[in-house]
């Protein structure tokens, strides 16, 4: 499985309700679909290549309205012969689009209304919807970072970008083949954006082989000496960033004292940074000295909370 199936398959297995859950469809029914006529009426037509998601739109549509669904897999006639899933819709069909905040008066439009990502778990849950409709990523393991997401005009590329911000997420758009292509290429960025949406075991997976090959190309410039010391700290930078992302993930941070929080999200910035290189930086940005000893107590503080959350949800 890709990076970019893995991705889409931990958001379609998201639970999603309320507002989050009307945020994410809109984001897939206005990127995966079109509207098609028969002898039984008009329909919503749902077309993607990823069985996971297919299988969350066709739950939340049928949690959210009342309506009658026909499901349908063919295999795409080209060289790579990719499944196709569809879904055709049937019911309240304008009502349905009007919910989701992409028809008006004025008929279908370019980019979903405000009130559909007013808040910021709105924001998520949409962003989250747009890539399993049509985003993608590289492996952590290549060489290269590139995430995207094809919009279908320039205005929703534009509303993406202005989404992304919100998260201090810069990104950048492109036109290709015709489509508005909205990507980022740093990795810290794309790290952001996997957090962002709630992609968490899919962020860790990420940090690790980034921060695993970043280390073996700094190996490469180390001598002997050097490289016990290097790996020693990497592996602890590595575990504090887990369990501060396992804190983060079930809203656990907020127990601990602000000092702690602090080098928690200084760890986060500087994941490769020693503990007396990240002394050093809590200094400069507090005005407070602390010894190595006393960041490694606080890295402890966080260490033990995250062992009693790993306990208590059995990670």
């Amino acid at each position: 499985m890709s990076f970019t199936s893995e991705v889409k398959q931990e958001l379609a297995l998201k639970q999603y309700e309320g507002n989050d859950e009307r945020a994410v469809l809109s984001a897939l029914i206005q990127m995966t679909s079109s509207l098609s006529i028969s002898s039984r009426g008009m329909a919503i037509a749902a077309v993607t290549e990823n069985a996971p998601v297919s299988r969350a739109i066709y739950k939340m549509i049928r949690s959210r309205y009342q309506v009658e669904i026909e499901t349908s897999v063919r295999r795409r006639m080209n060289l790579n012969k990719n499944l196709i899933y569809s879904l055709k819709i049937y019911g309240p069909v304008t009502e349905i689009l009007k919910d989701l905040g992409i028809y008006s008066v004025r008929g279908l439009l370019d980019r979903p209304l405000q009130k559909i990502v007013s808040k910021d778990s709105c924001a998520r849950a949409y962003l989250a919807g747009a890539f399993m409709a049509d985003g993608s990523v590289n492996s952590p393991q290549t060489s290269g970072y590139h995430l995207e997401i094809k919009a279908g005009n320039e205005v929703h590329s534009e509303f993406l970008i202005d989404l992304l911000g919100r998260f201090d997420i810069t990104a950048r758009k492109i036109q290709r083949r015709g489509k508005w292509v909205v990507y980022l290429k740093s990795s810290e960025k794309i790290s952001d954006f996997l957090r962002v949406v709630g992609a968490y075991q899919c962020l860790l997976e990420f940090e690790n082989e980034r921060i695993s090959r970043d280390f073996m190309n700094n190996v490469q410039r180390l001598n002997n000496v050097d490289v016990a010391n290097e790996v020693k700290s990497m592996k602890a930078s590595r575990a504090q960033i887990e369990d501060i992302l396992l804190l983060e993930e079930y809203d656990q941070l907020r127990y601990l004292d602000e000092k702690v929080r602090e080098v928690a999200l200084l760890r986060k910035e500087n994941p490769e940074t020693t503990l007396n290189e990240l002394a050093e930086i809590y200094e400069s940005k507090t005005g407070e000295s602390v010894s190595k000893s006393g960041m490694k107590h606080r890295f402890v503080k966080i260490h033990d909370l995250a062992e009693k959350v790993r306990k208590e949800h059995g990670e």
